[in-house]
């Protein structure tokens, strides 16, 4: 996957990004919870007074942009892995968020925001980690 930067919309990002800012200040500031997807995805398995607002959270991350397809033509993406590569990726992200009792939404938008030790640390080692994979990934193998 590469990065198009003649066609790269720095504000859509911006915006992008403020959305899910406000979104988490919203949701911490209605119910007193963390905005981390990690944790909504793992709530799915409880049936508790919850399990709505996952699965509506859920939803709407899903859904999103397939409205906003509806209106603006978007890119195809592109993954150049198989899939045996994917879903290795994919258990190892869900193993990871598991470990670190949260994921990059949690720690890095929320917790960062609450200046939590536990989530500087957290998210300092996601990064690290995922520089390291690029640079094996696109350089050693």
């Amino acid at each position: 996957m590469a990065i198009d930067w003649l066609n790269f919309t720095p504000w859509a990002a911006l915006a992008g990004g403020l959305v899910i800012g406000v979104s988490a200040g919203i949701m911490a500031l209605g119910s007193g919870r963390v905005l981390g997807v990690s944790g909504f995805l793992s709530g799915l398995l409880e049936t508790d007074a919850e399990w709505t607002s996952r699965a509506a959270l859920l939803l709407g991350l899903v859904l999103a942009p397939i409205v906003v397809g509806a209106f603006v033509a978007l890119p195809a993406p592109e993954v150049d892995a198989g899939w045996a590569t994917v879903i290795a990726g994919g258990l190892l992200v869900g193993f990871g968020t598991r470990l670190a009792s949260g994921c990059t939404s949690g720690h890095g938008v929320c917790g960062l925001s609450r200046l939590s030790l536990r989530s500087a640390a957290a998210t300092g080692l996601f990064m690290a980690a995922a520089v390291a994979t690029v640079f094996v990934v696109r350089h050693l193998a």
